[in-house]
């Protein structure tokens, strides 16, 4: 479960044993969403906010803190993604401290 990125609480993530169409979740205490990464003929199309079965999604405030890293981090995280599913590289997370 290789954390990407941690924004004033918010989490982050990948689970290892994923599957496409790319995505990351999002984890602020015991709530959780997750933000898929859609691309048609190898262009972005959009970003679509799903919740995660069987979790409390995200409340409002996390939930927008969320769409706003996923927009601005999207090719790193689609980056991160190939290295850590396709090349089996470890992720290093990274810490945002400047607020957005």
């Amino acid at each position: 479960m290789p954390k990407l990125y941690e924004y004033f609480g918010l989490i982050f993530l990948f689970y290892s044993q994923e599957h496409e169409p790319i995505h990351v979740h999002g984890k602020y205490q015991d709530k959780e969403s997750k933000a898929e990464i859609i691309f048609e003929n190898g262009k972005f199309k959009e970003i679509v906010i799903k919740e995660v079965q069987g979790k409390e999604p995200l409340d409002v405030q996390n939930l927008k803190k969320f769409k706003k890293i996923v927009e601005l981090y999207r090719d790193d995280i689609v980056r991160k993604w190939i290295d850590f599913f396709i090349y089996n590289i470890a992720i290093s997370p990274e810490k945002i401290t400047k607020k957005i």
